[in-house]
């Protein structure tokens, strides 16, 4: 009796010792598996799948990658979902309350041009939509079983792609992380009134490394760039509607038709094949060695 009684006391312990929901270690550098997405595609008018807007169509046709060399845009950093979109990896770092060594946050560290990711694990709310914004956004998490799900808001306007495509900075960024074993799959909805008419969704896997090829944030130091821009500051290289030198470039490659390049809800999804089945004509095989490395 006294084995049993001592043996229930035991259990009720242990539950009383456990989390209300199931809090998984993130600790540690996870580099990408394998881009699922054409976030590195080299055309610079490459719209396809994204859910613009007429505003987000007319933003991306608009620009310029010149622009990268004012003054005033040089440490320009990408938001937050270029964490999925782009070739960084994921270096999670647990912060602790200073005083109770309790989770406060998780911070995903910064990489070359995107800013760090601070994940406030403490339930404090997201500022006034006045409050200031930056590269990084202002980002609250919390656990749904063993599921982290991170809400990003106030984060300036930035590419959703490398040059193709942006959010604005009233955009909303929910990314929800799952690890199984050393796996990490990572879920992006981002919703944009300003350039998205749809919420657009990305899914990337990441595997734990013990090998981190790691680029970390610097500080950046703006130089002159191109002599045109610095004698006329008030110039911004931009193109002008249907003046993109590059629009064709898909077209002319690939056979895909122009109003699929240019993006939109439709061509989120595989039902827009159906739409281009009788203008699209694939382009023929490559043949020979298709660029490879001349025969030894």
């Amino acid at each position: 009796m006294m084995r049993r009684c001592r043996f229930a006391v035991l259990i009720v312990l242990l539950f009383a010792a456990a989390p209300a929901s199931a809090q998984v270690d993130l600790t540690g550098t996870w580099q990408r598996v394998g881009q699922h997405d054409n976030g590195a595609a080299r055309e610079p008018v490459d719209l396809l799948g994204m859910p613009l807007s007429a505003d987000g169509r007319a933003k991306a046709l608009s620009y310029d990658i010149a622009s990268l060399s004012a003054t005033e845009r040089q440490c320009q950093m990408y938001p937050p979902i270029y964490a999925i979109v782009g070739p960084f990896p994921l270096q999670f770092v647990m912060v602790p309350d200073p005083v109770t060594q309790k989770l406060l946050a998780w911070k995903i560290l910064g990489w070359g041009d995107r800013d760090e990711t601070m994940i406030w694990m403490d339930g404090r709310p997201h500022p006034s939509s006045l409050a200031p914004h930056s590269h990084g956004g202002f980002t609250t998490g919390q656990w749904e079983g063993d599921t982290l799900t991170t809400v990003t808001t106030h984060a300036k306007l930035g590419d959703i792609k490398r040059h193709r495509g942006f959010s604005s900075d009233r955009a909303t960024f929910t990314m929800r992380l799952n690890r199984h074993g050393d796996l990490l799959t990572a879920t992006g909805i981002l919703e944009d009134p300003v350039y998205l008419a749809e919420p657009y969704v990305l899914t990337e896997i990441y595997r734990l490394t013990s090998n981190p090829n790691n680029f970390p944030l610097t500080a950046c130091e703006p130089i002159e760039e191109l002599p045109r821009l610095h004698e006329n500051p008030a110039f911004v290289p931009h193109y002008r509607p249907g003046k993109h030198p590059a629009m064709n470039e898909m077209t002319e490659r690939y056979n895909i038709p122009l109003e699929a390049v240019v993006g939109g809800p439709e061509t989120m999804y595989p039902e827009y094949r159906k739409k281009l089945k009788d203008k699209y004509v694939a382009p023929p095989p490559v043949t020979g060695r298709g660029g490879g490395p001349p025969p030894q």
